[in-house]
């Protein structure tokens, strides 16, 4: 499984729309699965459960983008899985870390 981290400047609200905005709308084969989102007081949130079919491993794989601010920045953490050919090596030509990179890629400007 692939999995990457980082904080951003911004709300949770605005990075997750950020997110859904690169992943469905900025892809053939994005689609958003579902959207959990909770708050209380000031703090919040939100779980992305996004989908794509990648054409290298033949399959779609599958993130979850859980993104708080229950800390100074906002955390943004992404797993990816389910991209991998094969029972038993799980060779998935990059598929996992690429939908990873894209959720990192749209937020770079905001990563402190």
């Amino acid at each position: 499984m692939d999995v990457s981290e980082i904080n951003v400047s911004i709300t949770p609200k605005e990075a997750s729309n950020k997110v859904e905005q690169a992943i469905v709308n900025g892809s053939i084969s994005g689609t958003l699965i579902d959207r959990y989102h909770r708050s209380i007081g000031d703090r919040e949130i939100i779980v992305l459960v996004l989908e794509k079919f990648y054409f290298r491993s033949n399959n779609r794989g599958s993130m979850t983008v859980t993104i708080d601010n229950f800390e100074a920045a906002t955390k943004v953490h992404a797993a990816a899985s389910g991209t991998g050919s094969g029972a038993i090596f799980r060779f998935d030509w990059g598929a996992g870390n690429s939908f990873i990179n894209s959720v990192l890629d749209t937020l770079e400007q905001y990563k402190v």
